[in-house]
């Protein structure tokens, strides 16, 4: 029987299958550090405060305080935008940006090194 006409067999891609009942929802996503330092203050009771140009209703500055009132340096735009489309922050009422239940499901536990 020559090797030509023999049947090879056939190579499925390999397929992985997660087992039933492991990460049963996939809202939990991996935040980088900077976003992990500003949900962390903010989960101890910090807030974030922003502030508008008279004339039009655009941001023209961030503050990130912490629950002892003392201002943190690390917030930028792009950081705060991005916080706020993952849900992690919102506003109520005109009131700072406080952390949400997303939020809190997103940052880790960290040590309180008090």
């Amino acid at each position: 029987m020559s090797t030509k006409n023999r049947a090879r067999p056939l190579r499925l891609a390999h397929v992985f299958v997660r087992p039933a009942g492991q990460f049963p929802d996939f809202q939990t996503m991996d935040i980088s550090r900077l976003e992990q330092r500003i949900l962390h203050l903010m989960a101890q009771g910090g807030w974030i405060e922003i502030i508008r140009e008279d004339d039009s209703r655009k941001i023209s500055e961030i503050h990130c305080y912490t629950r002892d009132g003392w201002r943190y340096p690390g917030l930028t735009m792009r950081l705060f935008r991005k916080l706020k489309s993952n849900r992690a922050i919102a506003s109520a009422n005109g009131k700072p940006y406080r952390i949400t239940r997303r939020g809190l499901e997103l940052v880790r536990a960290q040590l309180d090194n008090r």
